[in-house]
């Protein structure tokens, strides 16, 4: 078979594998043009009841039986479904197998009257690249097809372990390293707030689905934003974990081996609730007795209350407004105005962050990433004859990356120019610690700042194709800073008019100045900043990020 005709088998066999008196009419859906989709909803006043509720609550009535794992899993199912022919979010549906796990851990409470773990019943989605036995793990590849897993991933087998209902798989780009998602077997997801515009990548799939209720707690993947990405461009809470707090082991990834930036598997939901319960879950069911390299540090409890920032009561917020390089567009100063405004009122301090290093930590990131000279992308594709992926524009035949070419068809390094990359990596480590401590000074508290706020990404979700850098969230993952994402606002039409032209910086911030008409083209988008913290400070990054999104919340109560 050639790759054209094992995608659409592939893709035919999603489909099959879908119920079919869960599968709406297209005439029941919304027109085509219809760019915002997400109060589109067909299902009972119950399951909107469960699917509308948020993790807390969930987890809650899971374990006292007032709802079964069966309906919550049935009920997100079906919700699941419907963002599927909405926006073509999912990839792998395993109905049967879900719902028969759903039953056995409603047996389970019923006969002992206790949970398995601290997610009894939760459904889970998961990015796919999370082996699950049985199950092919495609990432986008149609070399991948017709492979499944013998095992589950250790991630997969801790979230059984701590009572989940893995349930359904989401879509990807080919390589995974895109901030847009598309690949040859299951096409492009939309984004629910606007279809004409992107879902983020590389866990598109995840953002689009959690956006339309279709799952309460996703699992992401994030190498250079591709967490943050997606719940910015959705709407979603999202964090980057530090470097091996979530274990890995068994995940498929692209440059397996590259392990200077590496990817980390981290959550996604519709509050930060479903974060700290993720993280408190899996950190709690001790992953480095399933993965080498998953660290031996035990959920903190006393960091996540914030015993070292104040108790949470009054702290220092850097706010990086702009990196040096690329100009954020209205939407996003806005944004950063609302959140220093909050942060005042509740009684917190923020000072102005200077973006020491950015641009040589992107330019180190790149250049560690490209080091095999795109060998590993050639690799995967090579067996079916199916082409690297390289322009993400959709009416674009021709393909070719004007971003990042040496990542496809470059050179590569030799060992001693990758091995000075991971030294200078480290030297940048060691100066931007050094440029953290020294706050200190100008506090105000008699710490250095407590956390770095800054927009996920200079621009909201663009039009398709048209996402061009990830510079905002790339330096974190260099420098192995976790980083919450929280949502602020939405573009407004009256508002977020274009700005004045500014002294231009370079190509790709002409290109993003140029690329913003107006707000019209990114109407509905929404709006998120990130919360970055120091390494492994994942726990009080979660707290940081929880004062943050309430005092936004009070701001906005108290302008009504």
């Amino acid at each position: 078979m050639s790759w054209k005709e094992l995608a659409a088998a592939k893709k035919k066999e999603q489909q099959d594998s879908i119920p079919a008196d869960w599968l709406l009419d297209e005439s029941k859906l919304p027109p085509a043009a219809q760019k915002d989709v997400t109060s589109f909803v067909v299902a009972s006043t119950r399951e909107i009841e469960i699917t509308g509720s948020d993790v807390g609550i969930l987890l809650a009535k899971l374990a006292s039986g007032e709802w079964s794992a069966y309906d919550v899993t049935l009920a997100f199912y079906k919700r699941a479904i419907v963002a599927q022919q909405l926006v073509n979010c999912l990839t792998e549906i395993f109905v049967e197998r879900s719902l028969t796990r759903a039953k056995e851990l409603d047996e389970h409470l019923a006969k002992t009257g206790t949970v398995v773990g601290p997610l009894h019943g939760l459904p889970i989605s998961l990015k796919d690249q999370f082996s699950i036995q049985g199950l092919d793990t495609t990432m986008g590849y149609t070399s991948w097809i017709g492979k499944p897993a013998d095992r589950n991933c250790a991630l997969v087998d801790v979230l059984l372990e701590a009572g989940a209902v893995p349930f359904v798989r989401t879509n990807v780009p080919q390589t995974l390293m895109w901030p847009e998602t598309f690949n040859f077997i299951y096409g492009r997801t939309l984004n629910p707030h606007n279809r004409t515009l992107t879902s983020g990548g590389s866990s598109g799939g995840e953002g689009a689905l959690i956006a339309l209720r279709g799952s309460p707690l996703g699992v992401g993947s994030d190498i250079g934003g591709s967490i943050r990405i997606p719940s910015a461009a959705c709407g979603l809470y999202g964090l980057r974990p530090s470097y091996n707090r979530v274990p890995y082991r068994g995940a498929k990834n692209s440059m397996m081996g590259q392990d200077s930036v590496p990817s980390v598997a981290g959550p996604m939901s519709n509050s930060i609730a479903g974060l700290v319960a993720f993280m408190r879950a899996v950190i709690g069911q001790k992953p480095w007795l399933h993965d080498p390299l998953a660290l031996r540090k035990p959920w903190d409890e006393e960091s996540y209350r914030l015993k070292e920032h104040g108790e949470g009561k009054k702290m220092c917020f850097g706010l990086m407004w702009d990196d040096g390089n690329y100009k954020p567009l209205p939407p996003q100063w806005r944004a950063m105005e609302m959140v220093k405004k909050a942060l005042i009122a509740a009684g917190h301090t923020v000072v102005d962050w200077e973006p020491r290093y950015h641009k040589e930590l992107i330019a180190t990131a790149g250049n560690i990433f490209g080091a095999d000279g795109g060998q590993d992308f050639r690799d995967a594709v090579a067996p079916t004859g199916e082409p690297v992926i390289e322009n993400m524009i959709p009416a674009e035949v021709e393909h070719y990356l004007k971003n990042v070419p040496r990542i496809v068809r470059g050179a590569g390094n030799d060992a001693y120019t990758l091995w000075q990359l991971h030294k200078r990596k480290t030297e940048l480590r060691e100066l931007y610690l050094d440029h953290w401590n020294a706050t200190v000074a100008n506090s105000g508290t008699g710490r250095p700042v407590d956390a770095i706020i800054l927009p996920v990404a200079p621009f909201p979700a663009p039009p398709h194709g048209l996402y061009r850098i990830a510079a905002y969230t790339n330096v974190w993952n260099v420098l192995d800073c976790p980083s919450c994402v929280v949502p602020v606002t939405r573009v407004d039409q009256t508002l977020d008019v274009k700005a004045a032209p500014h002294e231009i910086r370079n190509d790709e911030d002409k290109i993003i100045y140029d690329m913003y008409t107006g707000p019209e083209a990114f109407e509905n988008a929404p709006v998120c900043v990130q919360v970055v913290g120091r390494t492994q400070e994942d726990e009080a990054v979660l707290g940081m990020a929880e004062k943050v999104d309430e005092a936004l919340k009070a701001s906005s109560k108290s302008s009504v």
